[in-house]
């Protein structure tokens, strides 16, 4: 345990030492912010109001709650997930600097090396994950919605679950890596396009009916659901109190993803849990399997 804490330390420590890495992680979720609020916030505004029949008014405190939910809950869903990716950098760094190589010689088993990476990468995305959901936080409440104590405690639950199962497929994708060039290029594929494959730019619902199935299979996909119906869950529980129509506030659910369907059958909150959960239970221990094998293979 005490060769554990000591990588754990070493590696966050280097983490936040090093400028470049740092603040790549640091700058992703805060440019995405920008990004939404700039250029989203109009068009979920719009199909927010197109989605009401004619004539019908929107309170502009609901409206405004409704947008920047649907803002946070993207933004939360994607940065998760990259910036676990600029955090573990460091690991692929090691082989680079041959720094690794120094570490498996010493007499650290090979599993205590892997979770040194882990828990490091988790801890040190999950700090700025955490920043990205006080900004977000701070956001809605400067639109003029607040949230109740227990979604922000939701959406860190949530935030806790996404940096876990960004810090394990980054680990498992990055042991093959042996370059910066290349983590780099991964992650800047994978904040390229995660970003569509489970929903954040563009709801699920807006696909065609073959691409929603199929993407009914991905996790990911109820990562954003889970965070999307913390987000939202107050403002459409308000919506429901001031007697808005009960079919329009289901079809809004349905067309943003809070309701999320496989095959036709409504996957409910705690399914996603289980579902989120076994994909990072998979990925940990096929992380923690391949650097046992190599190890094994080394000797």
């Amino acid at each position: 345990m005490t060769g554990l804490s000591a990588l754990i330390k070493r590696n966050t420590k280097l983490f936040f030492k090093d400028k470049g890495m740092f603040f790549t992680a640091m700058i992703t979720p805060l440019i995405l912010l920008v990004l939404y609020t700039t250029f989203l916030s109009n068009v979920f505004r719009e199909s927010y109001v197109s989605a009401m029949p004619e004539g019908f008014a929107w309170d502009e405190k609901v409206l405004n709650g409704a947008v920047g939910g649907q803002l946070v809950s993207s933004l939360l869903a994607v940065c998760c997930i990259t910036v676990a990716f600029c955090s573990n950098m460091l690991m692929v760094q090691d082989k680079v600097t041959g720094a690794r190589r120094d570490l498996t010689v010493s007499p650290v088993k090979s599993y205590t090396l892997a979770l040194g990476y882990y828990i490091a990468t988790f801890i040190n995305t999950f700090v700025i994950s955490l920043i990205a959901l006080g900004a977000g936080v701070l956001y809605i409440f400067a639109t003029g919605w607040s949230l109740e104590v227990g979604e922000v405690l939701y959406l860190t639950l949530d935030v806790f679950l996404l940096c876990m199962l960004g810090t394990a497929l980054s680990s498992v994708i990055g042991y093959f890596l042996s370059s910066q060039g290349q983590i780099s290029a991964v992650g800047t594929i994978v904040s390229a396009g995660y970003g569509f494959i489970c929903g954040a730019y563009m709801p699920i619902a807006s696909f065609g009916e073959g691409l929603q199935k199929v993407l009914s299979f991905m996790p990911f996909t109820y990562c954003t659901g889970l965070v999307r119906n913390h987000a939202l869950g107050g403002v459409f529980d308000e919506m429901k109190a001031m007697d808005y129509p009960k079919e329009m506030v289901e079809g809004l659910m349905d067309g943003i993803d809070c309701n999320l369907y496989f095959f036709g059958d409504k996957v409910e909150v705690g399914t996603m849990y289980a579902i989120v959960g076994g994909t990072v239970a998979m990925l940990m221990a096929t992380y923690l399997v391949i650097n046992l094998i190599a190890s094994k293979r080394t000797r």
